[in-house]
This record gives structure tokens, C-alpha cells and sequence, in this order.
């Protein structure tokens, strides 16, 4: 079972970047999924949620209006995308499973978690 993140890297201030999140070995069409992210010396914080079907997301207050979540799940693969980055978007990305399909805030929640995907955003 492998969640495979990718779409990472170096964008300006103010610009545009979107995140896959490819799962393997297991369908995840049943799963809620979340985007979670860390800067260095803090803790790893959520971003966004999205429900098994697609038909319901949640977002941290800092990402509302700039950043969407959203799933192909005859793709197997969850995306964020965001727009109007800024610097303290700076962070590892994180996607993450809950084979429970409850729509969570904290990483307790997710038993399936990918390798981070490093995004900078410089001003």
C-alpha cells in the first residue's frame, strides 16, 4: 500500500502549484483523504480534507479561497491545488488516508500516509 506524492517544488510569491497524491496497492475510492504539511521546527498541521465521494472538503482557515482539494478516484489519485501562494505556504506536503472515512483535522485521524513533497515558495 503506497501513497505516492508529487507536483512539489520552487514557485514565486503570488504563483500556482498542484499536488498529486497517487495511492497503490489498494483502492481508496472508500477513503476520505487529507493534504497535510510541515515547516521545519513545527509541527505537522492539516490543510484539507476531502470525503470519500468528493461531495464534501474542509480546509484550514490560512488555505480557504486559495488552495482546493479534490479526487479521481477512477484515477486512485487525490490534488491539491494552489493558487496565491505565499511564504508561509513554505512546507513539506503530506497526503494521507483514513480507510474509516471520517473527515479529520489531525494526523491521528489517517492510517495510510505518503512521503512528503517538498513545496517553497520565495519571495
Amino acid at each position: 500500500v503506497q501513497l505516492q506524492a508529487f507536483g512539489g517544488g520552487l514557485v514565486q510569491v503570488g504563483g500556482s502549484l498542484r499536488l498529486s497524491c497517487a495511492a497503490s496497492g489498494r483502492t481508496f475510492s472508500s477513503d476520505s483523504m487529507g493534504w497535510f504539511r510541515q515547516a521545519p521546527g513545527k509541527e505537522r498541521e492539516f490543510v484539507a480534507a476531502i470525503s470519500w465521494g468528493g461531495g464534501r472538503t474542509i480546509y484550514t482557515d490560512s488555505v480557504k479561497g486559495r488552495f482546493t482539494i479534490s479526487r479521481d478516484n477512477a484515477k486512485n489519485t487525490v490534488y491539491l491545488q494552489m493558487n496565491s501562494l505565499k511564504p508561509e505556504d513554505t512546507a513539506v506536503y503530506y497526503c494521507a488516508a483514513d480507510d474509516r472515512s471520517l473527515l479529520r483535522r489531525t494526523p491521528a485521524g489517517y492510517n495510510y500516509w505518503g512521503q512528503g513533497d517538498p513545496v517553497t515558495v520565495s519571495s
